[in-house]
């Protein structure tokens, strides 16, 4: 009789432990589950802020910028790296500080993404004047490739277009007179191409 009341015992006991086990397996599950669902709502809610963060970021670094290049544009019309180059009406020029042969300083002119410059009124004219006077300037002018056709380097013919030669001029001194410059006057003067002077550039405004 004593044995089998503690058989019985035994038996509860181990039928309390387990269902005192399984309570607390649920409870630590719900304490997981629960502990789960809070770092998923904690994280969404920090990654959502640093998308906010990282926009307002953006905006503010490209408002400066926008700002420093519409003040730039006035400062500077021909683009921040080309501060040497000059505005005047629509287009950029720039005015060497060293001498070369027309050649050499055609071949300057387009590493520079521009050419030499091309005189076609009375408006440029008056501006390279008033820039090159007391100083000679080769401009984009040649008849290398059939003498007494003088041609602009863009192909244009002067004998449709605009022209300012000194009196007398061109006249070919020494037959090999290929080139022209703008003279200390301001008029044009034919001479030797290999002859070294200043030289004058042009491109159009950056877009």
């Amino acid at each position: 009789m004593d044995e089998e009341r503690l058989s019985d015992n035994v038996r509860l006991y181990k039928g309390g432990s387990i269902r005192q086990g399984l309570r607390s397996f649920a409870a630590v599950y719900v304490l997981l589950a629960l502990s789960f669902l809070l770092l998923t709502l904690l994280s969404s809610v920090s990654l959502a802020r640093i998308a906010a963060l990282s926009s307002k970021l953006s905006t503010l670094q490209s408002e400066p910028k926008h700002n420093f290049s519409s003040r730039d544009s006035l400062l500077f019309p021909c683009g921040a790296q080309s501060r040497q180059w000059e505005y005047f009406e629509g287009r950029c020029y720039y005015f060497s500080l060293s001498r070369m042969s027309w050649h050499k300083a055609k071949a300057e002119c387009e590493e520079m993404h521009s050419h030499l410059i091309i005189i076609d009124s009375y408006a440029k004219q008056n501006f390279v004047m008033f820039r090159t006077r007391n100083e000679r300037f080769w401009i984009g002018l040649t008849d290398e490739n059939q003498e007494g056709e003088w041609q602009w380097v863009d192909g244009t013919d002067t004998r449709s277009s605009f022209t300012f030669w000194k009196e007398g001029e061109p006249n070919n001194r020494g037959f090999n007179e290929d080139c022209a410059h703008v003279w200390t006057s301001g008029q044009w003067n034919d001479v030797y191409c290999t002859y070294e002077c200043y030289y004058v550039c042009e491109k159009p405004l950056p877009k």
